[in-house]
């Protein structure tokens, strides 16, 4: 078995061990969470030597520093018996598993992979025709693999699980104009915010909250994030088809706007609709704070006596 269905198999374990430990919550089961953060911090960690082959320094910083975290995490855990503390170490299983498990399932299923970029790439186009912008439709989709470029159509490995596509982007669709020509743009995963969804759908989704207050957030958040990203993503286009001879530091408009603009916006954007969540919802703010402690970050400052 390769390396890499090696990793994403001990990824997928760890997940359900934090599954199992948030379900039965109730019955004390550290060690279970404990196999789980290990595991799971593991499989991060592994991913930093991709990201420091592609040059994507800051992933490989945050990477690197899953393996220390889920080690502390997993001590944590053994410390605390009761407690708020306890109460947040629980939350952050279940928001782990549920926020993980969903990506690393679509990550590793080529065919939900796939519809995921066609799903969001085919409402970026249709906006873009219907806004006025421009005239650009799907083109074909490809997958990267060892020996080169595959189209999806070809492509003759396992479309239900695989680990075997390379490169940072394994599956990419391509951008045409209403002539047929490439923009020059492909749609891939990352260009989804499938990520951004995933973490506050596992935020608020084990939360110990009525389902109504649980609907409401994330029906609020989910859409939209999406909605967000959508115009993120015209925008991007639409900068990359206007201003075609701008150049910063060597980047095309597209490059900046991408990699530092855009990411930037989209920080901030999460950053806003976090504090709004941990108004709507005070029981996420207070278990975020609790997990924060060790590090001495957003903590309540203690009143002096006289």
């Amino acid at each position: 078995m390769e390396t890499q269905s090696v990793v994403a198999i001990v990824g997928a374990i760890g997940l359900v061990l934090l599954a199992i430990s948030w379900h039965f919550r109730k019955i004390n089961t550290p060690k279970i969470a404990q196999f789980g953060w290990i595991l799971v911090s593991l499989y991060f960690f592994s991913a930093s030597w991709k990201y420091y082959s592609h040059q994507d320094y800051i992933l490989t910083v945050m990477s690197m520093l899953a393996l220390p975290l889920g080690f502390g995490i997993a001590i944590w855990e053994g410390k605390v018996e009761t407690g708020k503390t306890k109460d947040a170490l629980i939350w952050s299983r279940g928001a782990m598993a549920y926020a993980g498990g969903p990506y690393l399932l679509i990550a590793h299923v080529p065919w939900l992979s796939i519809l995921a970029i066609w799903f969001v790439a085919s409402q970026v186009a249709l906006f873009y025709r219907i806004s006025g912008t421009g005239d650009i439709h799907l083109g074909e989709t490809w997958v990267q693999t060892e020996t080169g470029r595959v189209n999806w159509d070809s492509w003759d490995g396992n479309r239900w699980f695989s680990t075997e596509t390379f490169g940072e982007f394994p599956y990419q669709t391509e951008l045409v104009a209403g002539d047929g020509s490439l923009i020059g743009i492909n749609f891939v995963l990352a260009c989804t915010a499938l990520q951004s969804m995933v973490i506050f759908i596992g935020a608020i989704s084990v939360l110990d909250i009525d389902w109504k207050r649980r609907i409401r957030a994330l029906i609020f958040t989910v859409p939209v994030i999406h909605i967000l990203n959508v115009f993120r993503n015209v925008g991007l286009i639409w900068m990359h088809q206007t201003y075609t001879t701008w150049s910063y530091f060597g980047m095309s408009v597209f490059e900046f706007g991408h990699n530092y603009a855009s990411r930037f916006v989209s920080l901030f954007a999460m950053f806003f609709m976090a504090l709004i969540m941990f108004e709507i919802l005070p029981e996420l703010h207070r278990h975020i704070v609790r997990l924060l402690k060790p590090l001495g970050i957003l903590q309540p400052k203690k009143s002096k006596s006289a």
